[in-house]
């Protein structure tokens, strides 16, 4: 690098000064900053492709969109201070940056996935691969700024460039959002991603490549980028599944990354195993050991059962369940997630195991949020069976809330019951019982209960009747007494009932100081994260 101070005018510089028709100069302006709207686009997409990547590798939603988010933006300011560093032939340093960006982007998911298989931590190269790609970001803003003077006046051209960048940023959030993640998923979006930063430098190397200092390296790099992509579009889906694979001891049978969720389904023998993010749903092999105390308790002490709300549920079993009831005549099932839904109803295996109880005429689905559905919603119901993931993340915590279950009682009957699954008494006894305090709290008569799921280990639910002055005991009496005989059970009946009421020693020792899970202090979150879910 030379030491003299960039002028504008210097073809070492960037673009040079030209008195060429005005016409042309317009042409060429147009095309640089139509490629500085691409790389803001580009920008935020990466943003978001590695932040959702972490997510799913590394749980914890919240703490990895937060970390991803600062690495990148640090990064980004690293990479404005060094592009102070290059004075020379700024054009082609801002090729070279967009074919680099190309590569890094693309490789990024496949990278990540092939190498969870290996690796005791992904993060050893999810948050270099972030830092890199946002240092990479941070170089073209200002690299492109100085292309762009001989254009506009300072004035202007700040705030042109800036405003292209961002303008790209909002464009790709909404492509990320309704259409990259939703039907590419994490495979293909990336190398997507990748191929828009190539075709940035593709557009600059054929609009000015008389311009350019080093055309027979950049012309390599124009000729071997895209091979590289389409190799890896071909390849990809092999090794994400690979990837996959090694998260999982079966075989994975089915997977589909959703604007929610990561969906998953493995095989062992003739049973199957339904995961969400990682996490186990059910598996076909004992899941009625959780669906029949999720709803059948709830159904039994229901004063009525002719209109039933389900909230999450998305795999049809706790329907299935459900229009067991001959007197049931409306079950509203909400779930947000369609491709969920979809898979339910549509798919062979999952109809096979739910009994094809979503396409009952009975069964009304709709793909929307529960606390969202609760609030708008006019309707009441006989029973309210609360059938969602664990809380591990934030979103998710505020569905347990006291708020979540004053709503949802005031959508009850008199003498109705609302029922949630409450997480392990055993991993996170806390959080349990936080939920516990909760249903009690938004004026139920509340009672918790558990069962010992092989797959899942021992887990609880959380049962509370809308019926004013009910005892603890009494309902305790009235669990204790139902009889099943008449519902075509699998697991459940008085027996095992009498034996999920009952818990051991000091299980209940500190629920006088565990604090209720309330919308401005989500405690149950903090609860679920302390749990030793390492030793499942």
């Amino acid at each position: 690098m030379l030491n003299k101070s960039p002028v504008a005018g210097d073809p070492e510089v960037g673009i040079p000064a030209e008195s060429s028709p005005a016409k042309k100069r317009l042409s060429k302006n147009f095309v640089l900053k139509a490629c500085i709207f691409a790389t803001g686009l580009a920008g935020i997409v990466a943003e978001y492709v590695i932040s959702t990547l972490a997510s799913y590798l590394l749980g914890n939603t919240v703490l990895q969109w937060t970390l991803i988010l600062s690495i990148m933006l640090f990064a980004m300011g690293v990479g404005s201070r060094v592009s102070r560093y290059f004075r020379n032939y700024l054009l082609d340093v801002f090729v070279t940056i967009e074919f680099v960006l190309s590569l890094l982007c693309a490789v990024s998911a496949l990278a990540s996935y092939y190498f969870s298989a290996h690796l005791p931590n992904v993060a050893l190269i999810i948050y270099p691969i972030a830092f890199v790609i946002g240092l990479l970001i941070g170089l073209e803003i200002p690299i492109a700024t100085r292309l762009n003077d001989v254009f506009d006046e300072l004035r202007i051209n700040i705030s042109a460039v800036m405003e292209k960048d961002y303008y790209g940023a909002l464009l790709g959030g909404l492509l990320f959002a309704f259409v990259a993640l939703p039907y590419l998923g994490l495979t293909y979006t990336p190398i997507i991603l990748g191929t828009v930063n190539f075709l940035v430098a593709a557009v600059l190397f054929m609009q000015f490549r008389k311009l350019l200092k080093y055309k027979k390296l950049l012309t390599a790099g124009l000729a071997l980028v895209p091979v590289i992509l389409l190799t890896l579009m071909v390849t990809a889906e092999p090794i994400v599944l690979f990837g996959e694979q090694q998260k999982y001891k079966d075989r994975v049978i089915f997977q589909k990354q959703t604007p929610y969720q990561r969906i998953v389904v493995t095989q062992w023998k003739d049973y199957y195993w339904l995961y969400l993010n990682g996490n186990e749903q059910f598996s076909s092999f004992d899941e009625e050991r959780y669906h029949e105390p999720l709803v059948h308790p709830a159904m039994k002490l229901s004063v009525s059962r002719e209109k039933i709300l389900v909230l999450g549920g998305g795999d049809g079993l706790a329907a299935r369940e459900i229009l067991k009831y001959p007197e049931v005549k409306q079950v509203t099932l909400v779930d947000i997630d369609p491709a969920m839904t979809d898979l339910a109803q549509q798919n062979p295996l999952f109809v096979k195991i739910n009994k094809n109880a979503m396409n009952d005429r009975r069964v009304n689905v709709l793909n929307q949020d529960a606390y969202i559905f609760l609030r708008n919603a006019n309707s009441f119901y006989d029973v309210i069976i609360v059938d969602l993931p664990d809380p591990k993340t934030v979103e998710i915590a505020r569905l347990y809330t006291r708020q979540f279950y004053s709503t949802a009682r005031r959508h009850l009957s008199k003498g109705g019951v609302l029922v949630t699954q409450a997480t392990s008494p055993f991993f996170s006894r806390k959080a349990f019982l936080s939920i516990l305090k909760s249903v009690d709290s938004a004026g139920f008569a509340a009672i918790a209960y558990h069962n010992q799921i092989p797959t899942l280990g021992e887990w609880g639910w959380v049962l509370g009747v809308n019926v004013p002055g009910l005892t603890t005991d009494q309902l305790k009496d009235a669990l204790e007494n139902l009889d099943f005989s008449d519902i075509p059970t699998r697991f459940l009946n008085t027996d095992a009932m009498i034996s999920m009421v009952h818990f051991g020693k000091n299980t209940f020792a500190d629920l006088p100081n565990i604090k209720v899970n309330d919308e401005l202090d989500l405690k149950l979150f903090q609860y679920y994260r302390n749990g030793t879910w390492d030793l499942y």
